[in-house]
């Protein structure tokens, strides 16, 4: 069962290189060309505070990744609603629990309420939001499926959640 697991993220890993490098080659020829995703604007302490979400995001993939590697679906499956599905939202100023550590009381750079959503959302286009939002979806419905014990469907679902930090990256950039 192992080596089918590691065949499997061998596989997804060769096909995303693959299709990415294409991708890169195909609109961008080897040249620089002028940046043609969208500037989202937004105050600096929270470009920074998306920027570490986003890294952390990233380290919660490389341990879900791990995590189904060694054949633990239900600790992969914790990582991914923990800190990316739904039940993250409240940790990113975009659910109802409003601050980190739960502990601390001082206010976060991601609680602050607009009209367009919670913290970073009030300064994302609408269809930045839309893919994040997807995002978190897609990571809670990971979840679930790593729970069902299915490996195979585990790792479909977990395309799901990179294929939205892909669209995003292609489309948007704070900086």
């Amino acid at each position: 069962m192992k080596t089918k697991v590691i065949m499997v993220v061998c596989a997804f890993l060769v096909t995303n290189s693959a299709l990415a490098e294409k991708e890169h080659d195909g609109k961008h020829g080897h040249q620089m060309q002028e940046e043609t995703r969208q500037l989202v604007e937004m105050p600096s302490k929270m470009q920074q505070h998306m920027m570490t979400k986003m890294r952390d995001h990233l380290a919660a993939v490389s341990e879900i990744l791990q995590s189904l590697g060694q054949e633990d679906l239900d600790k992969a499956a914790e990582i991914a609603e923990s800190r990316l599905g739904m039940s993250s939202m409240g940790k990113h100023g975009g659910g109802k629990k409003g601050k980190h550590d739960g502990d601390k009381k001082e206010e976060h750079v991601c609680d602050n309420k607009g009209e367009k959503g919670g913290g970073m959302g009030k300064h994302m286009p609408e269809g930045m939001r839309t893919i994040g939002h997807g995002m978190h979806e897609a990571a809670s419905r990971f979840a679930l499926r790593a729970q069902e014990g299915n490996t195979v469907l585990a790792y479909q679902a977990l395309s799901e959640v990179t294929a939205s930090c892909v669209a995003c990256h292609a489309s948007y950039r704070i900086k």
